[in-house]
């Protein structure tokens, strides 16, 4: 049996109505982006990693950046995202795509490699796996994989604005059509609504900053069990966010999406 070419697509622009060029803000000595790509390509199952952004001039700068810094670039379509992961897949010539959007710099490559071991596993049985129907994780360790098919598949049919932007949509709406499957988080806990670890907000970059601030310096590896810990002894880098745990895209679809409900996000 061959090995697949596995293509790890991490989305990023400079846009951001919240945190304008958030991805390009300092940890640790160097930009967001950078950091966060490190620890992607610290996960063996992610195969070629490539930073995908837009083609719009403001994202020139995350070229630059990915050329300085000898990471993959691929620039597509700024709204439609599903289009920008699978033109990226064809030019990489990938059989499995794996979805991790650039606002997850503490994402843990432990876990990518189990959902991608997971799919790996079992690819005979799933359509698409992911960590995310129903989260359990942190938020901010986002891991989604689809083979190139059914990526392609969602490519020539989707059509709401919303699968487009958000890419994968498409199959976690179609439960009865696609295979889908999820991995859950083996501690039997659920910090998908209490623990945000990813970046849309000021507060956010406060809080990334400060757990990077005190884990890098001693142990750059740091991954998901070492953050627990901190937060555990240091409550108060958990408040510098606390306010938006729980705040996902979702709560601006909800009556859009059919399997998605309010229990999953809240609203500000």
């Amino acid at each position: 049996m061959s090995v697949p070419k596995i293509l790890t697509v991490v989305q990023a622009r400079m846009g951001s109505s919240r945190l304008p060029g958030k991805v390009l803000l300092p940890l640790a000595g160097q930009p967001l982006l950078v950091r966060m790509v490190e620890r992607v390509q610290r996960a063996h199952l992610a195969g070629t990693v490539v930073v995908a952004t837009t083609t719009d001039a403001a994202d020139d700068a995350i070229a630059e950046l990915c050329a300085t810094h000898g990471l993959g670039c691929f620039r597509g379509n700024a709204l439609d995202l599903l289009d920008r992961h699978y033109q990226a897949a064809r030019h990489y010539g990938a059989d499995v795509v794996l979805k991790i959007p650039s606002d997850c710099p503490l994402i843990d490559p432990a876990v990518i490699d189990e959902v991608v071991g997971y799919y790996l596993h079992f690819a005979d049985r799933y359509d698409f796996v992911s960590n995310l129907h129903p989260a359990t994780f942190p938020d901010g360790n986002d891991v989604e994989v689809m083979p190139i098919e059914a990526l392609e598949t969602a490519w020539r049919e989707a059509k709401r604005p919303l699968e487009r932007e958000h890419t994968t949509p498409f199959f976690w709406e179609n439960p009865t059509r696609f295979r889908l499957g999820n991995v859950e988080w083996d501690a039997g806990l659920d910090y998908s609504m209490s623990h945000r670890w990813t970046i849309d907000y000021p507060e956010d970059y406060n809080f990334i900053k400060a757990v990077y601030d005190a884990l890098y310096a001693t142990k750059p590896t740091f991954g998901l069990p070492d953050i627990i810990a901190l937060l555990e002894k240091r409550p108060d880098i958990a408040q510098l966010n606390a306010q938006y745990a729980g705040v996902n895209w979702y709560r601006n679809h909800l009556d859009e999406l059919k399997t998605v409900d309010s229990s999953q996000t809240r609203t500000l």
